[in-house]
């Protein structure tokens, strides 16, 4: 709808009686416009809106009661699509009588007689309340995501000390223990880099498992026994889950590594295999086969092999039903929950 109006008596010659009485009697706001733009009607509905009479909505340009910061867009929607005659969608905001602003979602088409262009009818409908609730969840979610990130630096700066102090320890502790002191200190860093992880997601309220899992799978690579550890990660289809589902498999993939890398020599490279299964509409199940296998040559001794029960609680944690061991006749078989809807 542009910017030229024509008059009452103009607008009766374009317009049956018939049309008008329809437009009258529709519950929404309604406008048409002739051939060349120019605004020929508005209905019962957008008059209530407006607070002004036909002759003088007709007599004077509408848009003024356009908010300033729409005016520009709304022009350049409604000119391209005049030019194109064809339909066009624009959401802009209007004063109403009282002075408020209230968002429209304007929707019109192409009319068209006998061959020939006749202008367009377009209809409005009030979705300031849609925008409310819009904006509301815009924000609830950036509160979300700071809160998230503060709790992520509070528990990377608290690992930092855990790590220092379990080196501290496992320098002062008898030969036998040292193995011990090192493979926790390995988990901790190991946790730190999960975390890291969790908060450079795109989205820290909802994770995409392939790319998280590639991104931590490449940082655990390094982060022990650099080019002789290596994690793959293959499936199709997007799968998001939670923070706590994603801190979870991202747990029990390190523990994975971890045992492997316990269980080998320094000599010996590890391979890990992850499969995920995302299929619209069904929970996300992965699959896991480790490299280790009891030919492997014996790694550290005094170390206490803990990974199936940590493994356990990681996934009770984050309710992830779990079997299997990783071993390639036995696959880790995860089921993921279902993401919950977010308030």
């Amino acid at each position: 709808m542009v910017a030229q109006t024509t008059s009452s008596g103009e607008e009766r010659a374009v317009l049956g009686d018939s049309f008008r009485r329809f437009a009258d009697s529709v519950p929404l706001m309604m406008w048409r416009s002739d051939s060349e733009g120019r605004t020929v009607h508005h209905n019962e509905c957008w008059l209530d809106f407006t607070g002004r009479g036909l002759d003088e909505e007709l007599a004077l340009d509408w848009r003024r009661g356009l908010h300033p910061d729409d005016f520009e867009r709304h022009a350049r929607v409604v000119a391209d699509a005049f030019a194109a005659r064809a339909p066009f969608t624009v959401e802009f905001r209007l004063r109403r009588h009282d002075g408020a602003y209230r968002w429209l979602l304007d929707t019109a088409r192409p009319l068209v007689e006998d061959g020939s262009f006749r202008g367009y009818l377009g209809s409005c409908f009030d979705i300031t309340d849609r925008k409310h609730a819009e904006e509301h969840i815009e924000h609830a979610l950036a509160e979300k995501e700071a809160l998230l990130a503060e709790v992520y630096h509070r528990v990377r700066n608290n690992l930092q000390v855990m790590v220092s102090l379990i080196g501290l320890y496992g320098r002062a502790a008898p030969d036998p223990c040292r193995g011990s002191f090192e493979a926790l200190g390995q988990r901790v860093r190991a946790i730190a880099l999960v975390q890291q992880h969790l908060h450079e997601a795109p989205h820290i309220a909802s994770i995409d498992v392939k790319d998280y899992l590639h991104r931590l799978a490449s940082g655990l690579g390094q982060l022990r026994r650099a080019g002789r550890i290596g994690v793959q990660v293959g499936g199709t289809g997007t799968s998001l889950v939670e923070p706590r589902t994603a801190n979870a498999l991202g747990m029990i993939v390190a523990e994975i590594v971890a045992e492997c890398l316990d269980a080998t020599a320094e000599s010996v490279a590890c391979t890990i295999a992850i499969e995920i299964h995302a299929a619209a509409g069904a929970p996300v199940r992965l699959s896991i086969v480790s490299g280790l296998n009891e030919a492997a040559e014996a790694g550290r001794p005094n170390i206490p092999k803990l990974g199936p029960r940590l493994i356990a609680a990681y996934a009770a944690q984050a309710e992830i039903a779990v079997t299997g061991t990783a071993a390639p006749d036995d696959p880790l078989l995860l089921h993921l929950p279902e993401a919950r809807v977010a308030d």
